[in-house]
């Protein structure tokens, strides 16, 4: 009998599918995510691996793992993985793309709106000390009508993000490194620029692309200098894009008025500064977490189980580094 490892919990209905073609599964079921230890004791005899995005699966894991076919990652990246030496040893990697680009571009709106119009300083205003009634320049923050948004990667999530703001009579700019065609840029009220003018000209700059050799620290000093110092700064990608020491720095000295991050460079830690700093929002990698999300990577890591066990073709093949659209 075939053996599937999950490290990390999943919906439940992926594990009762699994169950039923009479696969023996074993599931990590700790509150904390699962050591390496753990992990490399747990492939010694797996058949295949689903894997949350957060679980280093690194080249040591996997020379514990010999009778290992296929690394099914439950999310859209694969930093996690260290994907070429899963393929050196013919070890098949799939991630799940595609279902998790409306939840996190509506995230990714939700913290845009939020931290113009000051919504998560306000309600920390009404838990504490209260306010005193509503007066005419009492804690005003900035319609988005009209002001420039800057998207770094018009992907799958940088495009649903626009669709969405563009109906916020918002105009677009974007930066990758292959224009898109004019006929997806006007559908999306997009205009190509190139990385500087972006910077530069943009009232609102998100991040939507991976991280990988490329893009770490992407966003640095210099880029943070060449921003508006209205600028409100986005990160639900990955946090190893930016130099968070210089997003601190750059928040200190006023070069951006503001920050929303989902993701963090040394995540799960955060830089203690930006906890204190009332212009910086803060959540916790939730860009895709929805109900619906969820279900639909949970059903594609565990198809690809089943079609792997089946010697039928795998979605999602990831066969290399990815970058910048």
């Amino acid at each position: 009998m075939s053996k599937v490892y999950i490290a990390g919990r999943i919906p439940k209905a992926a594990e009762a599918t699994l169950r039923q073609v009479e696969l023996d599964v074993d599931v990590y079921d700790g509150e904390q995510l699962i050591d390496p230890q753990t992990l490399r004791s747990h492939v010694a005899d797996a058949d295949y691996l689903i894997t949350p995005l957060s679980t280093p699966v690194d080249a040591a894991t996997l020379a514990h793992a010999p009778k290992l076919k296929l690394i099914a990652n439950f999310g859209v990246g694969t930093s996690n993985i260290d994907v070429q030496a899963a393929l050196d040893r013919g070890i098949a990697v799939t991630n799940t793309p595609d279902v998790s680009a409306v939840a996190t571009a509506e995230s990714t709106v939700g913290l845009i709106v939020s931290l113009a119009h000051r919504i998560v300083e306000g309600d920390q205003l009404m838990r504490t000390r209260g306010f005193n009634g509503w007066a005419p320049l009492f804690f005003l923050g900035h319609e988005l009508q009209g002001k420039t948004l800057g998207i770094v990667g018009l992907g799958q999530i940088g495009r649903e993000v626009a669709k969405r703001l563009h109906a916020f009579d918002m105009p677009i700019v974007y930066y990758q490194r292959h224009r898109l065609p004019v006929e997806q840029e006007v559908q999306y009220g997009a205009r190509y620029v190139s990385f500087d003018e972006l910077l530069t000209q943009a009232d609102v700059v998100s991040l939507h692309l991976t991280n990988n050799a490329t893009t770490r620290h992407m966003i640095g000093a210099a880029e943070f200098k060449k921003m508006k110092p209205s600028a409100l700064f986005i990160n639900a990608a990955r946090g190893q894009i930016v130099d968070e020491a210089a997003l601190v720095n750059a928040l200190t000295a006023h070069e951006i008025a503001g920050a929303a991050l989902d993701v963090y460079e040394h995540e799960p830690a955060v830089e203690p500064a930006l906890k204190r700093m009332a212009n910086v929002i803060l959540t916790p990698h939730l860009g895709n977490a929805t109900v619906e999300a969820r279900n639909a990577m949970a059903a594609i890591v565990t198809n690809n189980v089943l079609a792997a066990e089946s010697g039928r073709p795998l979605c999602h093949l990831v066969t290399g580094v990815q970058g910048i659209d």
